[in-house]
């Protein structure tokens, strides 16, 4: 196909002559493979919305089958005020740049408005601070998020501010690093002693059919992969903590949380999913037990991301330090270094 004009978001035309490859191609699905920049939903919305013309007349069906020689003319219109608002809430920012932004998400925030937490999020405070930066994602000028962390796991996240930016990471994020470059390692804080130093599981995951608040292992459920290496065991008479990073091969909801639980080993102050180690933390010596009971969330930390950028190519990797009360646990459990092999 030959292309007449760059390929902008904010009404600029984009003119295309349809060439022998591609006659008899849905438009959708042409202008997608065109176009790298958007996705084919967001293409399909602007041909149902009239943004479409072939050879001077609209053309609002996107299973139409193109001619060879007709020209088509894409007007994307600018996008739009973002909803939610903006709030200015203090970022901690690891990377920006015209593409995307990394930040290191706290302990206690939200990803995403929702019902229980209409404002307050991360998605407020990326608008506020991108701005006019955000180039529309969808339509909307709006973050492109790929990714979540639970509102009690801290650790690196990283947003798109452009279409393109968006499609591309989340392709990476769909494929889990499987054959390209992602990379997501948590540092998480079991109770026990793991058997191996080196482990995998395996389980499917879905909706916990007693509680619609948490997840499960369940035959039916969504492939679930976990990857998990010791990093250091602790313990003393009664008690045994474990340090581990955690490598996602898939990215389900509170999948580390769940897999854990699932070996015996759920997560430190998990409040969810370790209700049933509750009574260790009276075995613990007072100061740790104190440190503990004070958490209020589970001992999870998304520490490492990688990935590849969208524009340049350029593999990038990010680290966020251990937020203050896990790295107060870190200290109060190095007292306790258990030194048989890991």
């Amino acid at each position: 196909m030959a292309q007449d004009t760059d390929f902008e978001f904010e009404g600029e035309p984009v003119e295309v002559v349809v060439d022998e490859a591609s006659a008899g191609g849905r438009l959708d699905a042409v202008l997608a493979k065109e176009h790298d920049i958007l996705s084919r939903s967001r293409i399909k919305d602007l041909i149902l919305s009239g943004a479409v013309s072939i050879d001077g007349r609209t053309v609002s069906e996107p299973k139409y089958r193109l001619k060879a020689g007709e020209t088509i003319v894409l007007v994307a219109p600018p996008p739009e005020d973002p909803e939610p608002q903006g709030e200015d809430i203090a970022l901690n920012i690891l990377y920006e740049d015209d593409d995307l932004i990394v930040v290191n998400k706290p302990v206690g925030m939200v990803v995403h408005p929702a019902p229980g937490s209409p404002s307050g999020t991360l998605v407020n405070a990326l608008i506020f601070h991108c701005g006019d930066s955000l180039k529309g994602i969808g339509g909307v000028k709006r973050p492109g998020i790929v990714h979540r962390l639970d509102r009690d796991t801290s650790g690196v996240m990283v947003a798109a501010k452009t279409e393109q930016a968006h499609k591309h990471l989340s392709a990476q994020f769909a494929d889990h690093g499987r054959t390209g470059p992602l990379h997501r390692a948590y540092t998480a804080f079991a109770w026990g002693s793991t058997q191996s130093a080196l482990g995998t599981v395996d389980a499917p995951l879905g909706r916990d059919p007693g509680n619609r608040l948490k997840q499960a292992v369940r035959k039916d459920g969504r492939e679930a992969i976990t990857h998990y290496a010791v990093e250091a065991r602790y313990g003393d008479d009664g008690w045994d903590i474990t340090r581990i990073q955690c490598q996602l091969e898939t990215g389900r909801t509170h999948q580390i949380r769940v897999h854990m639980t699932h070996i015996g080993h759920p997560l430190v102050s998990d409040l969810v999913y370790a209700s049933g180690f509750a009574t260790k933390v009276n075995k613990l010596p007072e100061a740790l037990g104190e440190i503990v009971r004070g958490l209020g969330r589970q001992a999870l930390h998304a520490a490492e991301l990688g990935f590849e950028h969208p524009a340049t190519g350029e593999e990038m990797l990010f680290e966020a330090e251990l937020p203050a009360d896990l790295q107060a646990l870190q200290d109060e459990l190095t007292a306790y270094d258990r030194a048989y092999p890991r």
